[in-house]
């Protein structure tokens, strides 16, 4: 991963047929190389002419935008997430999709704070769908407390204090090729191609993060 400026469109972890049917090849390639290279590009630009804040990781910039300017903040909000949110999203399937562990740590607090794992589904896919306009659902824990969240355009949950799990990007260029304005239809699809096994990696490297905020 490319974390540093200047920053790079590193590749798909899989070919962009890969997450086909539920994923199209077209949506793949133009969401990776058209849509997440502009926000690469904005965000190159940005530290370019801000050198100051070419010291930062990615993940630091989306916890310090606040301190800065507010000339500033919207475009580095905005575009650190529109590179921060992307790759997360990208990195969170597979083409053969892990099955979610039936005894693993994310597993057991998923049991604990939803019941089970179609009660998850449920209240994941109606966070998603409840999103106004563009924006992300996300699988987030707060200390070990799992919670569903959801963020507006290129908004990032705040990373200081959170460990964030899972993400479905419901701006419309994620799905309208092939699902058209199907919203729902798309969901269920993502949950198809759901890479579980890098859900509890997360989760589990988080814990101690969680104890110790990057500020």
């Amino acid at each position: 991963m490319n974390d540093y400026y200047p920053f790079i469109n590193t590749p798909l972890p899989y070919a962009c047929d890969a997450l086909e049917p539920f994923i199209d090849e077209k949506t793949m390639h133009l969401h990776h190389d058209r849509h997440l290279q502009t926000y690469i590009d904005n965000l190159n630009r940005f530290l370019e002419e801000n050198p100051a804040l070419q010291e930062y990781s990615l993940e630091e910039l989306l916890i310090l935008w606040r301190r800065l300017p507010c000339h500033l903040q919207a475009p580095l909000r905005n575009n650190a997430g529109g590179v921060y949110n992307h790759r997360f999203y990208f990195d969170g399937m597979r083409s053969a999709p892990s099955p979610a562990g039936t005894d693993s740590p994310l597993t057991r607090a998923m049991a604990r704070q939803f019941g089970s794992p179609e009660n998850f589904r449920s209240q994941f896919r109606e966070a998603a769908l409840s999103v106004f306009g563009s924006g992300y659902a996300w699988l987030v824990s707060d200390n070990g407390q799992l919670r569903i969240v959801t963020s507006s355009n290129q908004n990032t949950p705040v990373l200081n204090f959170r460990t964030l799990i899972l993400n479905i990007d419901v701006w419309e260029h994620a799905y309208y090729l092939k699902h058209y304005n199907l919203r729902a239809a798309y969901i269920d699809d993502w949950f198809r191609v759901v890479n579980w096994a890098e859900a509890e990696n997360r989760f589990s490297s988080g814990r101690h993060r969680e104890s110790s905020p990057l500020f």
